[in-house]
């Protein structure tokens, strides 16, 4: 198994990453080995791998610019193949369709979705779609002074995408068939005010979704309708100690494979909340939150088979290994830590 790291690497960002990272895991030790690194590109910022695995995706943080990659899955290494526009500005996510013929990124500066259709080749086309998102704008002066979509999953259906808006404080639905976004009978859900959904994460097996706030640091569990992609608000957590006063934003959320873990990130007191779930009712309940020995875990990454979590510090340039608990859930460093500059964002190839 591989692992693609991207990172930031510009002056305006601050950054040290020098592109994408190919790493060989050890799958037992839960360790890091570095095979390839793809230098001279800017802001590899989000990937995503399709589904057989022969071809990767990366969108150009604080660019406009989204590039495919051909993987050799016997060595891990990637190889260039093109770069298309999103006609956006700050593209910050992308997913690839259950059928794998095209990619919806999200335009976080641009307030736009794009739809770009995917070569036989595994090339990109140029944008089909560029759908605008609009609506009331949050109270934060700063965060929310417009549209800001930063994550677009497709449901486990396939059959909608839904995104979460930090500047709008609203979840979107929209159904995605033949290529084409179109927005769901219930359009979005409204967030509690300033809180700046980010990220999502859907339960394996329950109907439900998680959605994690970066403005004010909680989770939101749903009730979620895979028959029209509605989000139905159950529950509201903090993922910060109730004894931490400082300031500190939400970002990264996952569920385990198995449905009994939820785990999201915090930049600021960096850290990992571990959440166990409710296996009849999916709502969540605090098990611990465990510090990154890092600084601003913008992302972290579960191994597909559930036992280890890397966290991704991007501001002390390190990726972290933790065991998981399989009982509880709660995270033990492994003592493994690799440098990597401005790690960003990390995705596992599959072990066919």
């Amino acid at each position: 198994m591989y692992a693609y790291v991207g990172s930031r690497t510009t002056r305006e960002r601050n950054a040290r990453g020098e592109g994408i990272t190919v790493f060989k895991v050890d799958q037992e030790h839960g360790r890091l080995d570095q095979v390839q690194l793809l230098r001279d590109l800017v802001n590899p910022s989000f990937l995503a791998l399709d589904k057989r695995g022969e071809h990767l995706y990366a969108v150009h943080g604080d660019l406009s610019d989204i590039s495919a990659f051909r993987v050799d899955k016997a060595s891990g290494k990637l190889q260039f193949l093109n770069r298309q526009s999103t006609r956006g500005k700050n593209p910050v996510h992308l997913a690839i369709d259950p059928s794998g013929r095209y990619v919806v990124v999200s335009n976080h500066l641009g307030s736009s979705l794009a739809v770009l259709p995917i070569r036989q080749d595994g090339a990109l086309d140029e944008v089909t779609q560029l759908v605008t998102l609009d609506g009331p704008l949050g109270p934060h002066r700063v965060e929310q002074n417009l549209a800001k979509p930063h994550f677009n999953p497709f449901d486990p259906g396939g059959r909608f995408v839904i995104v979460q808006d930090k500047g709008l404080d609203r979840t979107f639905s929209f159904r995605f068939a033949d290529g084409k976004l179109t927005p769901a009978d219930s359009p979005f859900v409204i967030s509690r005010e300033g809180a700046g959904p980010r990220h999502m994460a859907f339960h394996p097996k329950l109907s439900m979704a998680y959605v994690v706030n970066e403005l004010d640091s909680t989770v939101t569990s749903y009730a979620y309708s895979a028959a029209n992609g509605s989000l139905a608000p159950k529950q509201i957590l903090s993922t910060l100690p109730e004894t931490f006063t400082g300031n500190s934003r939400a970002s990264e959320i996952e569920v385990d494979a198995k449905g009994r873990f939820l785990y999201a990130s915090n930049r600021g007191y960096d850290s990992i909340a571990v959440f166990g779930i409710d296996p009849a009712s999916g709502l969540l309940h605090a098990v611990e939150t465990a510090r990154t020995q890092g600084k601003t875990p913008r992302f972290f990454a579960l191994t597909p088979d559930n036992r280890f979590l890397f966290a991704l510090n991007e501001d002390s340039d390190s990726i972290v290994s933790m065991a998981i608990d399989q009982d509880s859930g709660r995270l033990m460093p492994t003592g493994f830590s690799v440098q990597s500059g401005s790690p960003v964002c990390m995705v596992f190839s599959s072990n066919a």
